[in-house]
């Protein structure tokens, strides 16, 4: 077994820091400049939609919509929107929110979970299109979610207030139609004609549109009224997809990462990053995928905290921890996996006790080299790329890349007396 590993460079990506958003402020203008609070009708019942991702300011958000809702004399309560997250239940979504700071008692309004949905017809296609029974009863329905490219797919939308309405106000039922339909006629199109039905036919009143920017920070909130949800969102796709991180190199022998779990990624760590389908990949040596980025290993450490043992994305792991397939909820890893027809998805890899053991295989695994030839990449998760560390074998592009600075020099990796690596230093952004 291989005992020498490559020395690791910690090193910052440069991403360009915009001015942090007033997020109070911005929403209030927002539902003010949209023409959305003037139709806000004193004593409606209006639900708000959240969902089951890491999104920044999370509870700080939610909490103004509600807020500008009350003020306007309405009655809001909340709905968890996600698919078949949280085992499907509704005390398992409720606990999604609670990890996240939103319970009844912290928002201030009830919420509402139950798993029910109602059918409200087809699309052109003949695809049933179903909807949360409890948003129907509302007087309206603020559709809030964060807009970033998809995990399973790549086009002209992505993951936003479009999939929210076809995969979150779903439920399960809705959220497993929607993909059963989407291995036909493809996500993009699925979303799009389901999401036209639930428009036609559900009160909806707004959307409320998020983008982040490079460092996981709120850099826009759009209020978007139902009749723009299409045009606005592809608008605020293409921006997301500018502002999104990214890998610092293209050819990575074997990457580390610290985490992974659903408050990072709907599919564990986001493929975009790691250049890996949830719908398969391959590891051979000698190919060159078709992803901007080849990976060749990656080695999956923990699970987070937020995922309650839900490890979906393990799957595009080459090899892991026993202690994370320890730490595994297989029930709601394989809910999730099937009703999104990922089952590669919850594949758990080769799997070792200690860190030091799965990195030597992982190396071992990539054939003869030199030492201080293997091109290792370490980062904490696929949102957190701004602080890193790389291998020895990188010296001499980080040298010459403006967006790349070295914040020390090369060390050897560090483990703990149980063999485990030594915590990554928390990224600043």
């Amino acid at each position: 077994m291989i005992e020498e590993f490559p020395r690791m460079i910690p090193v910052r990506q440069r991403f360009e820091a915009p001015p942090p958003l007033p997020i109070a402020e911005a929403i209030r203008k927002e539902f003010d400049s949209s023409g959305i609070r003037a139709r806000i009708k004193p004593g409606a019942r209006i639900a708000v939609t959240v969902g089951s991702r890491g999104i920044s300011n999370i509870q700080n958000i939610v909490s103004e919509v509600l807020g500008v809702l009350r003020s306007s004399g309405a009655d809001p309560f909340v709905i968890p929107a996600m698919g078949s997250h949280g085992g499907a239940t509704p005390e398992g979504q409720t606990a999604v929110l609670a990890e996240y700071g939103m319970t009844e008692r912290t928002l201030g309004v009830p919420i509402r979970a139950s798993m029910e949905v109602k059918h409200l017809g087809k699309t052109p296609d003949g695809v049933d299109v179903y909807f949360s029974a409890e948003a129907l009863r509302s007087d309206g329905v603020i559709v809030l979610n964060r807009v970033k490219p998809h995990t399973d797919f790549s086009g002209n939308i992505g993951s936003g207030i479009l999939k929210m309405l076809v995969i979150g106000l779903g439920k399960r039922m809705g959220a497993a139609t929607a993909h059963l339909a989407a291995g036909r006629l493809g996500y993009e199109h699925v979303i799009r004609t389901i999401a036209g039905v639930s428009l036609k036919s559900a009160p909806i009143l707004c959307g409320v549109a998020i983008v982040e920017n490079q460092f996981h920070q709120t850099s826009r909130i759009a209020v978007v009224p139902p009749d723009d949800f299409v045009r606005r969102e592809e608008e605020l796709f293409q921006e997301s997809r500018k502002l999104m991180p990214s890998l610092p190199f293209s050819e990575i022998d074997l990457l580390i990462v610290d985490r992974i779990g659903k408050n990072i990624s709907g599919a564990g760590m986001d493929p975009n990053i790691v250049g890996r389908s949830v719908h398969g990949y391959s590891s051979f040596l000698g190919e060159k995928q078709t992803s901007p980025v080849t990976v060749r290993r990656i080695f999956v450490r923990d699970l987070t905290h937020e995922t309650n043992g839900n490890a979906i994305g393990i799957g595009l792991a080459d090899l892991t921890t026993s202690r994370l397939v320890a730490a595994m909820d297989k029930c709601s890893t394989y809910v999730n996996a099937l009703t999104a027809l990922t089952p590669n998805g919850a594949k758990i890899p080769i799997h070792f006790d200690t860190d030091r053991e799965v990195i030597a295989h992982a190396l071992a695994s990539l054939g003869s080299g030199e030492v201080n030839r293997w091109r290792v990449v370490r980062i904490a998760d696929t949102l957190s790329l701004e602080e890193l560390e790389v291998s020895e074998a990188f010296d001499d592009q980080v040298g010459i890349r403006e967006n790349l600075v070295k914040l020390s020099s090369a060390r050897e990796m560090k483990f703990d007396d149980a063999g485990n690596l030594l915590p990554l230093y928390e990224p600043s952004g």
